[in-house]
């Protein structure tokens, strides 16, 4: 079989797979405040992962303390999901720590190591294909700038799901792929323009570069724009990515975005971008929601130099609290006020 062949082979069996994906997207979301009990999972990472963690442990045990007394709230410390032993086990996610991970309802998550090159596929990306997170939830808010931003970005497509899919011939050919499927737009795009209606948003940017990348991109943008017809109080326009990372340092237009709907890449690169306005990664929470689970996590990665330098204990835990937050607002409903209460209540992450 020539390259050729072999190249042809490996699609249609990534085709075949993502068929599959498609034809098991479940429709309806949990609904967490009608639960009887949420389970809620700890899972540690690498570097300064466990050492913030243990201050959003803290800050969770104490405003839950009546809840967990009553059952109607657990906490599950989830171990296993380390670089060392993953390595071990040779596996994104072993199976016995997703299989931990799957009887839980909403995890906690910290952030772990993922190889450069080759080996191990990020685990964050086998969760959140395994746990089918499709939309990854940034906010970004600055009052004393009038940035109030918050970002969908589709999270089980476009080239991360894909991203160790790839094919190399022996003439050094390297091919990777990127997918955009209609049901997987169209959900995360509904899921935009209900936070804005609901959140009294009166704008919403689509995100992509539909006039280079047209199959995907493309679709994407015309799937978006037809989901927003059904929102005629809300605005709708859109961006290519290369203007936008430029509009958002443009001090003149920035605070004119609220809402934004854009892929996997462009996604995870706009909101590192997004997160510098408000003191950088480290202070960025994000939430990963499905329709049968939740994941929520910091933006950062895990700070090897800080480990390497003996400095971890001095790693700012402010981005796993604002993930705390962001997971008390999704089992309480959004409305419930837990934000104020972190911000006012100092001595629950202080030593």
């Amino acid at each position: 079989m020539n390259d050729i062949d072999r190249a042809c082979a490996a699609f249609r069996t990534l085709l075949t797979e993502q068929q599959a994906r498609v034809a098991g997207m479940t429709a309806e979301r949990v609904d967490y405040t009608k639960k009887a009990t949420v389970t809620i999972g700890l899972v540690d990472g690498d570097g300064i992962v466990p050492i913030i963690m243990e201050q959003a442990v803290r800050v969770l045990e104490a405003l839950l303390a009546d809840e967990i007394a009553r059952g109607s709230i657990a906490l599950r410390r989830i171990c296993g999901l380390t670089i060392e032993n993953r390595l071990a086990c040779n596996q994104a996610v072993p199976d016995d720590v997703l299989d931990e991970i799957l009887a839980c309802d909403v995890l906690l998550n910290g952030q772990t190591t993922t190889p450069m090159g080759g080996g191990l596929e990020s685990a964050n990306v086998k969760l959140r294909r395994a746990l089918d997170l499709y939309a990854n939830v940034r906010p970004v808010t600055i009052p004393e700038q009038g940035i109030d931003w918050t970002f969908f970005r589709e999270n089980t497509e476009g080239a991360y799901t894909l991203g160790s899919c790839g094919f190399e011939t022996e003439d050094g050919i390297s091919v990777d792929f990127t997918i955009t499927t209609t049901d997987g737009t169209q959900r995360i795009a509904e899921l935009a323009y209900d936070f804005a209606r609901k959140n009294h948003k009166t704008r919403v940017s689509i995100v992509t570069k539909a006039n280079i990348i047209k199959a995907t991109d493309g679709k994407f943008l015309k799937l978006c724009q037809a989901v927003g017809e059904k929102y005629p109080e809300i605005t709708t326009d859109d961006w290519y990515i290369d203007i936008m990372t430029a509009k958002l340092v443009d001090k003149k237009r920035r605070t004119d975005f609220q809402v934004f709907v854009l892929p996997n890449l462009y996604g995870d690169i706009i909101t590192d971008e997004a997160a510098e306005f408000q003191g950088g990664v480290g202070t960025a929470g994000s939430a990963n929601t499905g329709s049968q689970y939740a994941m929520f996590e910091a933006v950062h990665g895990t700070a090897p130099r800080l480990i390497a330098d003996g400095e971890g204990d001095y790693a700012n835990p402010a981005s796993i609290l604002k993930a705390a937050e962001l997971l008390l607002r999704l089992v309480h409903g959004e409305e419930n006020g837990e934000k104020d209460r972190i911000m006012i209540e100092p001595e629950l992450v202080e030593g």
